[in-house]
């Protein structure tokens, strides 16, 4: 299985540093230095998750030379805040692009839900002989749910807004799988949720300012995350490098999600490498589960990855899920 092509959307607007100061009351240099965000895109009226997977979807087709009828299965991993509630969008994308006769799934394990859709399409390509094409494409804007006032959600500040998809292919040129590692932490379950709109607490006049990302228990995941985050970021894609025949001293690039920079430079530390060898989206903040394809996208631009490079993918939702990808490309990307 390959991935043949990449296509991201951005919305037009932009929140910068100072402005993500203003309302959190943070020091600009910590947004800056220690979140590490200098701006992040914002959506416009009609930036809606479905529709800018959507967006991104069309573009990964063009990019890969393909129309929307070339599509077999349609995977979307279009975030549960969306256009709207309770709907599928596996069929809403496929009517986007025209692959009026492919089946599809709704995937979601938050910002891991990439590494979901790259298994799950592995297991179609293993077991469905008559697939050719699959279609992963994605939306985001839980920036929307953002309490600024709420120094508990800290690390959600840098939540934006983008849409981002892959065309996968049995046969390359792209960037052949050879790995995936997945890891849940069970106890971190509860840990961030939106604590109002669901059966046990539904949205009323009154929980409706309640309607927000919020943290359960904030010193119990933070002593956790201390403890886990950073070695079960290694962990996942030290055993994704070993199902593909490789150690981490292979490793050429690293498309890693947004994350604190403190955080970031451990993981490429843990792994051996270089800042030049990922992309610090910095700029772009998090796009929960689109990050690794934008990275990839930056990265290909850049001319950061080459023939035979061996790149890796890595991210983690909260739940808790891990995730990682290794792939070599072979032949050439379209993005």
């Amino acid at each position: 299985m390959f991935v043949r092509s990449l296509g991201v959307y951005l919305p037009e607007g932009r929140m910068g540093a100072e402005e993500i100061a203003h309302r959190s009351g943070l020091p600009p240099e910590v947004v800056r230095e220690k979140l590490g965000i200098l701006e992040k895109p914002i959506p416009g009226p009609e930036d809606h998750p479905a529709a800018m997977a959507a967006w991104a979807a069309q573009r990964a087709l063009a990019a890969a030379g393909l129309e929307g009828g070339a599509v077999d299965w349609v995977l979307s991993m279009v975030e549960e805040h969306k256009d709207y509630p309770v709907w599928a969008t596996a069929p809403y994308l496929a009517r986007a692009v025209g692959a009026w006769e492919a089946k599809g799934l709704d995937l979601n394990q938050k910002c891991a839900s990439l590494m979901g859709a790259l298994e799950v399409a592995r297991g179609l390509f293993a077991t469905r002989k008559e697939v050719r094409v699959v279609l992963v494409a994605g939306g985001y804007r839980n920036g929307d749910l953002v309490d600024y006032q709420d120094p508990h959600t800290r690390f959600l500040y840098d939540l934006a807004a983008g849409g981002g998809a892959l065309v996968l292919t049995r046969e390359g040129p792209g960037l052949r799988l050879l790995g995936l590692a997945h890891r849940m932490d069970p106890l971190l379950a509860l840990a961030v949720k939106v604590p109002v709109g669901g059966t046990r607490r539904p949205l009323t006049p009154e929980t409706l300012g309640e309607y927000r990302l919020r943290v359960e228990d904030p010193e119990g995941m933070k002593r956790r995350l201390d403890a886990t985050s950073i070695p079960s970021f290694l962990e996942v894609v030290r055993e994704a490098l070993a199902e593909a025949g490789y150690t981490q001293a292979d490793l050429d690039y690293l498309a890693l999600l947004h994350m604190k920079r403190s955080a970031h430079r451990a993981v490429l530390e843990g792994l051996g490498l270089g800042e030049e060898q990922s992309f610090y989206l910095e700029r772009f903040g998090h796009l929960g589960q689109l990050d690794p394809i934008l990275s990839l996208k930056l990265a290909w631009e850049r001319g950061l990855l080459r023939e035979g490079s061996l790149v890796g993918l890595a991210a983690a939702g909260v739940g808790y899920f891990y995730g990682a990808a290794v792939l070599r490309l072979e032949g050439g990307l379209c993005a």
